[in-house]
């Protein structure tokens, strides 16, 4: 197997400068970064394109990059369902919380929730959003850099510590508008990336159709499986139900993903944003599964993971890529550069959006006094305190790996009851605080059981249904391997003989059922609730709800975008104390330079 080579890490920090050098650009270009609004919310001024391409690069994390292919050689092309899943995801956020949250013209979500409920609610809604994004990014940065470290011999800490610092960089100095564009090139390099390897496969292999044929014959075009049962891993009903309200708990109503399609310059092209970004979606999901079949069609007589060739499945790209790419300098650092600008782009979008909560929810509403100088201040410490955050929460993933990433699909369970909250709240207009609050806590009740019992008692191989494995054409001597099944397990699995009832039905549930749950249990208990704590009597002020004029407004594109925004204008002053929403159009700094012009010039007089 190569190693990497000088032009490896030439191309590797070419990236890395790059991303930098965008984020310089961003931090002078116009002015820089007056307002708050203008750090964080780009001064509501970007256009559908870079933030489509923005939202699938965060999206895309290296996870993707590693994992996603190797889920396919393992599991078979099924996963290729997904492509519904993310139509019917982009098809709810555009229709059901885009037009909600564009009308209020809200820098968090969350604002959302003291809007509607009380502040109570915005409170959990932040602290949870903070805790989840800080476990995941700490995974994110660490777990691709160990894999491509242990196989290419990439240096890991080198790696982690430059990511995390370049990445804060350009978040602390650039704001929004830096992060957006640092992944549109960001979105190039992974494509580039996948593409160099799909290319190279299909040549070594003499063409596509003997992938495609190999991967007939092992079982791995299984793109069919209509089996109802949500015991079954992926099957289309648990991806298509299953994965569609998981993912528009990320879509939705996330502050990562809201914050930016909410910076855009108008409705329309707020909207178009996420269309366009399911086009991203689906390349990157062809790339992946060429990427998985041309691993199955390499591979599949001699098996590197059975083998003992690599410790893991995510370490089989890096592994093919080594394999296939020898003799080209600089493509196997093409590649991992794409696998870290995948890391890149989704630590920038948590780095800011964490900024955005923190100063929105937990500054601003208790420090009424401070000025938008200080507040944009204050937004660019907070970027370089979470960057900070997100490197120390690497060195962690180090040292508790398995905990942290057991912590994580716990706190992946917090999508659910959110994005239930979040739909009481916009759909049904008798709901109230107090409903919203008991089905949040029962909604995280039944995800927490679910998940932490599925930790616990992992799945049986028969649930999860992987693909036989080969090593018959390995000339490596396997003197104690007999069998190519190698149980998978987790870090708390017990013995089979004590497995409880619960453990093979309710325990062994789709993982992507968790989040379907959660959401469903919050929703039902919410409306009893709020039936039963009169919220029939409430009166809902109609901006907090979906409407049949936002649903409408799709279709008279020019006539209702400029009422909104004098609407939001004619709200304020009866909202003022409260809600704290600024229009963008306005910035207080002219206002405040004016009056002190006026002053001054009385003291000349």
């Amino acid at each position: 197997m190569g190693r990497f080579t000088v032009w490896d890490y030439v191309v590797f920090a070419a990236m890395l400068l790059i991303s930098a050098i965008i984020g310089i650009y961003y931090a002078f270009v116009g002015g820089g970064q007056k307002t708050s609004k203008d750090f964080l919310m780009a001064g509501r001024s970007m256009s559908a394109l870079p933030v489509a391409l923005s939202l699938t690069a965060s999206f895309m994390s290296a996870v993707t990059v590693l994992g996603t292919p190797a889920e396919i050689y393992r599991y078979g092309a099924i996963f290729c369902i997904f492509a519904i899943t993310y139509g019917l995801v982009v098809l709810c956020s555009a229709e059901i919380f885009l037009p909600v949250f564009y009308k209020l013209g809200i820098t968090s979500t969350y604002e959302y929730l003291e809007l509607r409920f009380n502040k109570y609610l915005r409170l959990c809604g932040t602290v949870l959003f903070i805790i989840q994004t800080t476990l995941y990014t700490g995974i994110v940065i660490y777990a691709p850099a160990l894999a491509l470290n242990q196989v290419t011999g990439f240096d890991l800490w080198g790696a982690v510590v430059a990511t995390g610092v370049v990445c804060t960089f350009y978040c602390t100095l650039g704001g929004l508008k830096a992060v957006v564009w640092t992944d549109v090139f960001q979105v190039g390099i992974m494509v580039a990336g996948f593409s160099s390897v799909i290319i190279r496969a299909v040549v070594v292999q003499e063409g596509i159709g003997r992938i495609v044929n190999d991967s007939y014959h092992g079982g791995r075009l299984n793109f069919w499986d209509f089996d109802p049962n949500p015991l079954q891993r992926h099957t289309f009903w648990t991806i298509v139900i299953g994965g569609t309200f998981t993912w528009t708990g990320i879509y939705g109503v996330n502050q990562s993903q809201v914050q930016r399609y909410i910076a855009c310059k108008n409705r329309f092209h707020a909207k178009l944003s996420l269309y366009i970004n399911l086009v991203g979606l689906w390349a990157i999901l062809v790339c992946a599964t060429l990427c998985g079949l041309a691993l199955y069609s390499i591979y599949k007589d001699c098996d590197p993971w059975t083998a003992k060739q690599v410790l893991a499945l995510d370490q089989l790209m890096p592994y093919l890529v080594l394999d296939i790419m020898r003799d080209f300098p600089g493509v196997p650092g093409l590649f991992v550069a794409s696998a870290y600008s995948g890391t890149l782009s989704t630590v920038s979008s948590s780095i800011n959006a964490l900024a955005a909560v923190t100063v929105e929810d937990l500054i601003k509403p208790y420090f009424k006094s401070l000025s938008e100088k200080k507040l944009s201040w204050i937004s660019m410490g907070m970027s370089l305190f979470y960057g900070g955050v997100c490197i120390a929460m690497a060195a962690v993933a180090s040292l508790l790996g398995a905990l942290l990433q057991a912590a994580l699909s716990i706190f992946g369970m917090v999508g659910g009851p959110l994005l239930g909250l979040f739909a009481l709240g916009i759909l049904c207009s008798f709901a109230n605080g107090i409903g919203a609050f008991v089905g949040l806590v029962s909604g995280f009740i039944i995800s927490l059981w679910v998940g932490i019992g599925s930790q616990i008692y992992p799945p049986l191989p028969e649930r999860t249904k992987p693909l036989d494995l080969s090593t018959v054409g390995c000339n490596i001597s396997l003197g104690n391997l007999t069998s190519t099944e190698i149980p998978l397990t987790t870090v708390f699995s017990t013995p089979g003989a004590e497995r409880p009832a619960l453990a093979d039905n309710w325990y062994s549930l789709s993982y992507l059922y968790f989040s379907t749950l959660g959401t469903l249990v919050t929703v039902v208990v919410g409306i009893i609730i709020s039936l039963l704590t009169g919220g029939l009597k409430q009166n809902t002020d109609p901006k907090f709800l979906l409407t049949k004029e936002d649903f409408l407004s799709n279709f008279s594109r020019s006539e209702t975008e400029k009422p909104e925004k004098v609407e939001v204008l004619n709200w304020k002053p009866f909202t003022m104390a409260n809600e704290g929403t600024d229009n963008p159009a306005f910035s207080h700094i002219e206002m405040d330079v004016a009056s002190d012009k006026n002053k001054v010039n009385g003291l000349h007089i």
